[in-house]
């Protein structure tokens, strides 16, 4: 375990495009791959493991090693767990470079949905081939008709309401004000979101996140190199994916794999929920942030709307500032893939990089966490403990 924790951000980068006409994926990745490497001080000389998705066009590394340029390559992998991908990654990376495949390891996420109109991102998934195929309705459903029904059981379960659901983009709305990138800069109340259009009930356009172009890259190394550069130095103080899947119909709907991914992060960094000051949480809709934290174990089950309402997400406002770039749900969700997206705003909260008006102050730890795939069904959480040093 001491080995685990030796291992360091030293570069990030988001690209600040939200749409891509006429700039290819595999372009997109190299902007994001070099602009993190030049944030770290290193050249595409110095990578020797490099980690994607399936937004990763062609065979993925096999392909984007060559376009990239990468020619010292020790360790690949192109795990795709959606949302929840990158922070897999780096998971990943942290076992990679403890073991001594590689001493520096490249992350990268790009996609354009936008550009592409690939809508939600199914167009090109073959749900013929899933072993649950014969059990799922005709046309795959879009992912916000999962999450309406994680919502409306949370509702009935533990009476949360949609105001309370509100106040979570009401938080983001208050941060993306201040991001100069994000898609959706407005400052809106939870009336506003409660009149904007229902799309699933009980979710309204605006309890949905945005979709966007761009992507997003980190740059991981090893302790030794990590001190020989000189930028602000984040540790990876702990990191673990968990998979929950339906389990042939005995399935609760209103946790998620976060239950699992959070105890073990916390367990390696040796921290717990009360010594975070800053989250990174995955909001695809609102129900998935205050799932999260239920599951993460900032609240007992049941309360996170309590939890969520009044500002409590607000940074320099509420208890646990959120998502303080806007998050996916006003700022960038590039691919239908936000676990980079919550990485790299929790990198900038740990560096004091953050705008100067969400900066959170005197913190010693910070967590990150991505959702990939739907609550209500198959899904990985992926949770990252960060350490400012």
């Amino acid at each position: 375990m001491s080995e685990r924790i030796s291992t360091y951000v030293v570069g990030a980068y988001e690209h600040p495009i939200r749409r891509a006409d006429g700039i290819s994926s595999a372009k997109l990745h190299a902007d994001v791959a070099h602009g993190a490497l030049a944030d770290a001080g290193l050249t595409i000389d110095d990578v020797d493991g490099y980690f994607c998705g399936a937004d990763a066009p062609g065979l993925g590394p096999v392909s984007m090693a060559e376009y990239l340029g990468l020619r010292k390559l020790r360790y690949m992998d192109s795990t795709e767990t959606g949302g929840s991908s990158y922070i897999v990654h780096l998971d990943h990376a942290m076992q990679a470079i403890a073991e001594g495949r590689c001493n520096v390891a490249l992350i990268t996420l790009a996609d354009r949905p936008l550009a592409a109109a690939t809508g939600t991102g199914l167009a090109g998934v073959d749900f013929s081939s899933m072993p649950v195929f014969p059990f799922l309705p005709p046309v795959p459903l879009p992912p916000v008709y999962s999450y309406a029904m994680v919502a409306k059981r949370h509702m009935h379960e533990f009476g949360t309401t949609p105001e309370q659901l509100a106040w979570v983009k009401v938080a983001a709305s208050h941060h993306a004000q201040h991001n100069e990138h994000a898609l959706l800069r407005k400052v809106v109340t939870v009336e506003e979101v409660l009149a904007s259009p229902m799309v699933a009930d009980p979710l309204h356009r605006l309890d949905c996140c945005v979709m966007t172009d761009g992507g997003g890259a980190i740059v991981v190394a090893r302790e030794e190199i990590a001190r020989s550069l000189k930028r602000p130095r984040v540790r990876v103080a702990g990191c673990a994916e968990a998979l929950k899947h339906p389990n042939g119909g005995w399935y609760g709907i209103v946790s998620s794999a976060g239950v699992q991914s959070g105890k073990t992060a916390f367990q390696q960094a040796g921290i717990s929920a009360t010594d975070i000051k800053y989250a990174s949480l995955y909001d695809s809709f609102t129900i998935t942030v205050i799932v999260q934290l239920e599951d993460l174990g900032f609240c007992e089950k049941g309360q996170g709307g309590k939890f969520v309402a009044d500002g409590n997400l607000i940074s320099g406002v509420g208890r646990l500032p959120f998502n303080t770039d806007g998050g996916g749900l006003c700022s960038n969700h590039p691919g239908n893939k936000g676990g980079m997206t919550k990485l790299l705003e929790a990198i900038r909260q740990c560096r004091g990089e953050a705008h100067p008006a969400v900066q959170v102050k005197n913190h010693d730890w910070v967590l990150a966490h991505g959702t990939g795939g739907a609550i209500a069904g198959h899904h990985v959480g992926g949770t990252a403990i960060l350490a400012a040093e």
